[in-house]
């Protein structure tokens, strides 16, 4: 059951802005953020972007079209082949797995109110009100600049934002099929980001993220941040790539807990900027985001066998780095008794004290990692992964795009053998981040075109 039309408090919408902009919401930064989810003319289920900046919410919506699509009871043979109702019915599960991922108490739809005798504000059941709005849902704008495009003050957005409230997944699903003619008008993808926001919980995102100062998205160039982008693919607003928690210098610093539908590559990871756990890196489904320094796109494949399930040796591994949070490769000795019994091995103090007599023989007070695991998980072998599969890229950006056309890419991966010298001819930024996963692949993208991570 939804709630419909509900009006907005002044002190709720500051809040959000607060929680999203900061104190100083640019119109030049929010007029980058006003566009719909539109489909391409020359790919059905890629979305468009115009501008950089909204990647951080439709980079992730994408990803989850590509998952309902490829990954459901009657999975599509070719994503090229969607019709448009299709491709509508996919946006509305995508932005409904989204909501459904960070809800903690039932959903909120947003949408737009028409102000009496006005002409060029959206209907808040998604109908456009003037020609000029309708010319926002024409696909034939894909490739074209932020000026030439309609658009919404942010004060006139803001005064008309209405609330549904649905309190189960079925009428979530209905509020958001009747009201998807508006998430893809002038201001769709600003009245999705703040339903996440706002059936995420403002406090709750609060107390996730690791400094309540900093925006989610930056006010000077409208980029989102890391907290938005987990927030959209794990349903956790932390701020960090690496798996669980940390403890820096005696500050504890949140990190991803758990394997979650969508996953994340960083170019930065090459860079040696950041390391993305294993959690971001191994998704239930064979989908990543792709972030470089300023967008986000989408990798994926159909190939399931790419899906690596949490072995044995992983997830002892995991709670290893608990003992160990800040990566030193190593436990204090005296650690080894919780460690053990944290792993439900045999933890009787006398076994215990031979073990650490075996693992620091040198009296050193230290265990190392490497030693541990070939004592208690030596004999473990490793999943066996395709040795060759084919890959797809997403860039929404049609002027980074071949022949500025939305569209996937195709590659062809190979995975060699590590003990092969590798002759690096690739050095494309997109390269270096598979290699991050993928330590040995090599790619030969179709006809040539490598895509842009940019």
């Amino acid at each position: 059951m939804a709630e419909v039309n509900d009006h907005i408090s002044d002190e709720t919408i500051e809040s959000v802005k607060s929680v999203l902009w900061g104190n100083d919401l640019k119109d030049e930064v929010f007029l980058r953020w006003s566009q719909g989810f539109i489909f391409s003319n020359y790919e059905p289920t890629a979305l468009v972007q115009y501008e950089g900046g909204p990647c951080a919410v439709i980079a992730p919506v994408q990803a989850f079209v590509i998952k309902n699509a490829l990954f459901c009871d009657q999975p599509t043979a070719n994503l090229t082949d969607v019709k448009t109702e299709e491709s509508q019915s996919l946006l509305v599960s995508a932005l409904c797995d989204v909501l459904m991922l960070v809800s903690t108490n039932g959903y909120s739809v947003l949408s737009l109110e028409a102000e009496p005798n006005s002409n060029n504000v959206q209907l808040e059941n998604g109908s456009p009100s003037s020609n000029q709005d309708k010319d926002i849902t024409d696909q034939s704008l894909e490739g074209e600049s932020l000026c030439k495009r309609p658009r919404m003050d942010q004060m006139l957005f803001h005064s008309r934002l209405r609330c549904s409230k649905c309190y189960d997944e079925v009428s979530l699903k209905k509020c958001v099929a009747a009201k998807i003619k508006g998430f893809s008008g002038t201001s769709g993808v600003l009245l999705y980001l703040y339903s996440v926001i706002l059936t995420k919980g403002i406090e709750q995102i609060k107390n996730e993220v690791e400094d309540i100062s900093e925006p989610l998205i930056d006010g000077l160039h409208g980029h989102g941040s890391q907290s938005l982008i987990n927030l959209l693919i794990t349903g956790k607003a932390v701020t960090n790539v690496w798996d669980n928690d940390k403890d820096i210098s005696g500050l504890k610093l949140h990190g991803v807990s758990r394997r979650s539908h969508i996953g994340f590559l960083s170019f930065m990871e090459h860079l040696r900027y950041c390391e993305v756990g294993w959690n971001l890196k191994n998704p239930k489904y064979p989908i990543w985001l792709i972030g470089s320094e300023t967008h986000l796109t989408v990798l994926f494949s159909k190939d399931t066998n790419l899906i690596i399930n949490e072995t044995v040796q992983s997830a002892a591994r995991r709670i290893f780095q608990r003992f160990d949070p800040e990566g030193n490769g190593f436990i204090v000795t005296d650690q080894l008794g919780d460690l053990m019994q944290a792993l439900d091995l045999v933890y009787i103090k006398e076994y215990v004290d031979i073990m650490a007599s075996k693992l620091d023989a040198e009296g050193l007070g230290i265990i190392t990692q490497s030693s541990f695991f070939e004592e208690f998980y030596g004999g473990e072998s490793t999943p066996e992964l395709p040795k060759s599969f084919t890959l797809y890229h997403y860039n929404g950006i049609a002027r980074s795009c071949a022949n500025k056309q939305v569209q996937y890419v195709e590659g062809q991966a190979e995975i060699h053998d590590e003990l092969e010298v590798q002759i690096v001819t690739d050095t494309s930024p997109v390269k270096f981040c598979l290699l991050t996963k993928w330590p040995t692949i090599e790619m030969k993208w179709n006809n040539e075109c490598i895509p842009s991570l940019n």
